[in-house]
């Protein structure tokens, strides 16, 4: 995990589509390449967070799953 992350999300024991609507939240607090870390816990969260980063640009720097959290270092996009 990031030594010195700019902001961290906990979305554990948030269900689809909760955790992805936090990170969203999340992202537009930062600027652009400031770092988030985010744990969840829904399975469903490795696909949509993966989906939703390509679109937008963001970069997905770190990701680990475990049986029942699941790990993300997120990068925010340089501005355009």
């Amino acid at each position: 995990m990031s030594d010195d992350p700019t902001r961290q999300l906990d979305a554990r024991g948030l269900r689809c589509p909760m955790p992805l609507l936090k990170l969203k939240q999340a992202l537009h607090g930062l600027t652009a390449g400031e770092e988030i870390e985010v744990w969840t816990t829904d399975p469903a969260s490795v696909r949509d967070f993966q989906a939703f980063l390509r679109q937008s640009g963001h970069q997905l720097m770190d990701i680990t799953e475990g049986e029942t959290e699941f790990y993300f270092l997120i990068r925010k996009k340089p501005e355009d």
